[in-house]
C-alpha cells in the first residue's frame, strides 16, 4: 500500500499568523520530514484501521464531514443576528409541523442509499437553539420538511432537512433530520499520554469541496507558539497529529486554546478515513462559529 508523509506546519507560518493575533494557520506539504513524534504513531493508527471491520462500517454509515445546521444563504445582514447564530439564540413565534415520516433516506452521489430514522421538527429546532438569553434573538416562525446536500465520509450525499423559516431572511435555515450512524469500536486505543508530543485535535471544522484539504481546530496552550499538524496519507486513511511548537519555559496559565489549521492532501480525501493520531478516532466534525456539530 502506497504511503506519503508530509510535514503540514511550519514554524515561520504559525508565528506569521499567530503576530497578526488571528486567523488560520495554513498547514501546505513541504520537504520537510514529519515531526519525528508523530511519525510512528500515525503509521500504528493508518495500519490499525486500515482493511479494519471497523473501517468497512465506516464506509457503510452516514457520516456528516460538515455542519448538520446550515443558516440561510443571505446571512447575516447585521452584527447582532450573527451574534444570535453564533450563540444558538433563537425564538420561536409559529408552530412547528408534526411528520407523519417517521424514516429519511441519505443518498449519496456517487451511488447508494441508507433509510435513518427522521428527526422531528421540534427534536431539530432544540439543536438549534440552546440558549435562553436576552436579545439578540433570530426569531422562528415555521418549518417544512425538505432536503439539503453535505459532504460525507463517503463524499456528498442529499439528506432530509428541516428548513426553518427566519424573520427577516428569504432563504430558510436548514437543520439535517436524520441522525449520524452509530460510529464503530475503534481498533486501536488513544496514545498513553502526550510524551510523544501529540495533542489531542478538537475537531473537524471544513472539508474543502474538491477534498484536497481539510481544516480543523487544533488545540494548544499559553506558553507556545501555536499548533501545527502532520499528516500521513495512505490508500484507506489520512491521519493528522496536532502538536504544538515553539514551547516556551516559565510560569503559564492553564488554559487550553485553540486554532484553525488548514491542512493541504496530496489528493481528495473521498472515501478515506480522516483519523486523530492521538485518539486512534475519526477527527469528530464540527463547527466552532456556530450551532451543533454532526457527530462526535
Amino acid at each position: 500500500m502506497r504511503t506519503t508523509a508530509s510535514r503540514t506546519a511550519s514554524l515561520l507560518t504559525a508565528l506569521g499568523v499567530l503576530a497578526a493575533g488571528c486567523g488560520t494557520v495554513t498547514a501546505g506539504s513541504d520537504d520537510a520530514d514529519p515531526a519525528p513524534e508523530t511519525k510512528a504513531r500515525a503509521h500504528e493508527v493508518a495500519e490499525a484501521w486500515d482493511g479494519s471491520p471497523a473501517a468497512d462500517a465506516w464506509r457503510k454509515g452516514y457520516y456528516p464531514m460538515a455542519d448538520a445546521v446550515q443558516p440561510p444563504e443571505d446571512a447575516f445582514h447585521n452584527e447582532d443576528d450573527k451574534k444570535a447564530y453564533g450563540r444558538q439564540n433563537f425564538e420561536l413565534r409559529g408552530d412547528l409541523p408534526d411528520s407523519e415520516q417517521r424514516e429519511g433516506k441519505v443518498t449519496w452521489r456517487n451511488g447508494g442509499s441508507l433509510t435513518l430514522p427522521l428527526m422531528g421538527a421540534r427534536e431539530a429546532y432544540k439543536t438549534v437553539d440552546r440558549t435562553d438569553a436576552p436579545a439578540p434573538r433570530l426569531v422562528v416562525t415555521g418549518a417544512k420538511l425538505g432536503e439539503t446536500t453535505l459532504v460525507t465520509s463517503r463524499g456528498p450525499a442529499t439528506v432530509p432537512a428541516w428548513l426553518f423559516t427566519v424573520e427577516g431572511y428569504d432563504t430558510p435555515l436548514k437543520r439535517v433530520a436524520v441522525k449520524p450512524s452509530k460510529l464503530p469500536e475503534p481498533p486501536i486505543g488513544p496514545a498513553r499520554d502526550t510524551a510523544e508530543g501529540l495533542w489531542e485535535l478538537n475537531r473537524l471544522v471544513e472539508t474543502a469541496a474538491d477534498g484536497r484539504s481539510v481544516t480543523v481546530l487544533a488545540h494548544h496552550g499559553s506558553c507556545d507558539d501555536g499548533p501545527a499538524v502532520d499528516v500521513l496519507e495512505t490508500d484507506g486513511s489520512v491521519v493528522l497529529s496536532g502538536y504544538v511548537v515553539g514551547m516556551k519555559d516559565g510560569p503559564c496559565t492553564a488554559d487550553l486554546r485553540a486554532k484553525k489549521v488548514t491542512v493541504e492532501l496530496d489528493r481528495p480525501l473521498a472515501d478515506r478515513l480522516l483519523l486523530d493520531a492521538f485518539t486512534g478516532r475519526p477527527v469528530p466534525q464540527g463547527n466552532p462559529d456556530g450551532p451543533s456539530g454532526s457527530w462526535s
